[in-house]
């Protein structure tokens, strides 16, 4: 793209100005960069006169946390923003709200958050969110069902996803989530204490038969649009509002993969409950609270899913009797098998989670992690087998009791 560049503070400012109706007339702007993440630019653009604020996202044409040796595609900042207008649009005050985007320089400008914090980031500081289940499973009902062939016409849905090819970033997951984890690839990432355990994971053929199953969904199934990387970095709340940013990865593919990343992060904090829980007894206490908050994800999801489809439901074949009860079947045995592979690549691959790493005693992590990849790996294995949201929590309860 001949005109893009990445943006300055100052160039920031003034594509924030632009933007009608959100600062006031007087007092001046100012602007920081506040990215965390791998993949981009973002900066916050502020108004302290009026307290308004804006967020200008930009793509970087590389991969942030390698550099410019991993080359990436700038189409992933205009999914990114069609995306989130599909999801405000199917799930009204769900996301944040997109003012401008801009597909020659590779940026979004959309609400700011500010007065929320990423879900991960609260979760460690204690934080409940009694809300935040039903408002996923909401996000999670209407997004997918609505971009699947369940609820649109199907050969719009086709036409859709030719808008959302993203091979670049699709390429990222099937290396990172479902090949390097099980073999010693130079972008595993583990400290040394895990060696023993990451040997296993590269010698467990019975595991390796699930990964491929579940790779072989991730490449071909195309059920709806997903976020593609719905973790709880992903995710700003308050105890009364839940947004869902970052969509990035946006793709069509198994539906099984959104609703299991949510519960895998969840239960990535369940295990780091090894440190942050003061005491055994608040330990019982914040991990109860996160099944029953996974209980609420799968049991809210698949009562407004299937009301979705008997009410909105386009395909006359697709209301057989015991069809359903098939589909909503294979949906939580996906979501199982894929939370167990997104647990196991935040212990062993390139990218972790702050809810472990941040973990300062080593014996303790140590703790942890094994924790979190004996709940990955079973939930992984045993993913064809699961009959039911308990089976989920048995299986974490079951290994935190070990």
């Amino acid at each position: 793209m001949s005109n893009y560049h990445p943006l300055t503070e100052q160039e920031a400012i003034e594509i924030a100005r632009s933007i009608a109706g959100v600062f006031g007339p007087e007092g001046e702007l100012g602007c920081r960069e506040i990215g965390d993440g791998n993949l981009n630019l973002v900066f916050h653009v502020s108004q302290a006169s009026t307290g308004s604020g804006l967020i200008v996202k930009q793509a970087l044409p590389y991969a942030k946390v390698v550099g410019e040796s991993w080359p990436l595609s700038l189409d992933r900042a205009r999914i990114e923003s069609e995306a989130l207008i599909i999801e405000e649009r199917l799930a009204p005050s769900l996301v944040p709200k997109v003012y401008h985007s801009d597909n020659e320089l590779a940026l979004t400008v959309m609400e700011d958050l500010s007065s929320h914090v990423i879900m991960r980031q609260g979760l460690i500081a204690g934080g409940v969110y009694p809300l935040f289940a039903e408002h996923i499973s909401d996000f999670l009902a209407k997004t997918l069902f609505f971009t699947s062939d369940l609820g649109m016409n199907q050969q719009e849905k086709k036409q859709l996803a030719g808008s959302f090819v993203n091979p670049d970033l699709c390429k990222i997951t099937e290396d990172l989530i479902f090949d390097h984890p099980y073999t010693n690839a130079d972008t595993n990432s583990f400290d040394p204490h895990l060696q023993a355990d990451a040997e296993n994971l590269w010698a467990d053929q019975e595991l390796h038969l699930e990964v491929a199953l579940l790779r072989e969904k991730f490449l071909t199934h195309a059920q709806a649009l997903l976020h593609g990387d719905l973790h709880t970095g992903s995710i700003f709340v308050t105890e009364q509002s839940t947004k869902v940013i970052d969509p990035e990865f946006a793709y069509f593919g198994p539906m099984g993969f959104d609703i299991g990343a949510v519960i895998a992060n969840l239960l990535l904090h369940y295990a780091s409950q090894e440190h942050w829980s003061a005491d055994e007894a608040y330990r019982q206490e914040r991990r109860q609270y996160l099944l029953a908050t996974i209980r609420d994800i799968w049991n809210g999801f698949e009562r407004k899913f299937r009301a979705l489809w008997n009410e909105h439901g386009v395909d006359r074949i697709a209301k057989t009797a015991g069809y359903q009860e098939d589909y909503v079947s294979r949906l939580l045995q996906d979501t199982a098998g894929f939370a167990g592979a997104k647990i196991v690549r935040r212990i062993v691959g390139l990218a972790h989670v702050a809810d472990i790493d941040k973990i300062p005693d080593a014996d303790v992590r140590a703790r942890a992690q094994r924790l979190a990849l004996a709940i990955g790996t079973t939930l992984i294995k045993r993913n064809r087998r699961i009959a039911s949201i308990e089976d989920i929590i048995d299986i974490a309860d079951s290994a935190a009791r070990l």
